[in-house]
């Protein structure tokens, strides 16, 4: 099953994808890989998820944030790429957490979109390597900022 049938099957529909917010490509080409730069959490209305985890949102509710990063982040390749079809694997995941100090579950605030890579791509193209961390603030005080690296079909 392909990455765009799975979406249809999992009854996802892709936001919008984020306009940068600075001087940056959304998604960089090169050497048949697509970089993803860090995409903020976006809810349904366009509005980014804000606020830190440990204060003024939970677990679930950053795990949630997640998600949305990786939605976000899916809008941006099919945008550039013209389809997820071309995605052969997910290479790595890099996500940073807005969190308290005493903050420390980070892998499963970030897990929410790893979750998400794996049931759209699959369990074996779909799990990459992985880095998740904390910080005391991120870009318009939102929750979550992830980017993520893939290999493509340079043929589409």
């Amino acid at each position: 099953m392909t990455p765009e049938q799975r979406l249809i099957d999992l009854g996802l529909e892709l936001p919008e994808p984020p306009k940068p917010a600075g001087l940056y490509r959304p998604i960089a080409i090169a050497g048949g890989m697509a970089v993803a730069s860090g995409h903020p959490p976006l809810n349904e209305d366009g509005s980014k998820v804000v606020g830190r985890v440990g204060e003024t949102l939970d677990l679930d509710a950053g795990k949630d944030a997640a998600r949305k990063c990786g939605m976000a982040i899916l809008a941006s390749l099919r945008k550039e790429l013209g389809s997820l079809d071309r995605v052969k694997r997910v290479l790595r995941v890099f996500g940073l957490v807005n969190c308290t100090p005493g903050f420390t579950d980070h892998p499963a605030v970030i897990n929410g979109c790893s979750e998400l890579f794996a049931q759209v791509f699959g369990e074996e193209a779909g799990v990459g390597a992985r880095c998740a961390s904390g910080s005391n603030s991120l870009p318009m005080n939102t929750a979550v900022e992830i980017e993520a690296t893939f290999l493509i079909d340079t043929e589409g």
